[in-house]
């Protein structure tokens, strides 16, 4: 199963999904609850200014729960999706 998490609310993820045509969904953390779980609301900086931000990563999560596998530089890219199956082939 894959999932989305965003910081933004329902209707945001909604009209995104639909926008890209999305087959998968995409789960609200307005609360950064999961976000601080996995340590992803990090410090960022863009032109000298720090702010704080998700940093886009992929966690592979197994059937018990854990963490299988982890990019922590994932950008939502064909590439990117190629290296995760690439993975699931020679893994699973």
């Amino acid at each position: 199963m894959v999932l989305g998490i965003s910081i933004l609310d329902s209707a945001s993820k909604k009209k995104f999904a639909d926008k890209l045509g999305l087959n998968f969904p995409l789960l609200a953390d307005e609360e950064h609850a999961v976000l601080h779980k996995y340590g992803l609301w990090k410090e960022k900086s863009l032109y000298g200014k720090k702010y704080m931000g998700v940093s886009r990563e992929t966690f592979l999560i197994d059937p018990a729960g854990r963490i299988a596998m982890h990019w922590p530089k994932a950008k939502g890219s064909e590439d990117h999706s190629a290296e995760v199956l690439e993975w699931l082939k020679e893994h699973v």
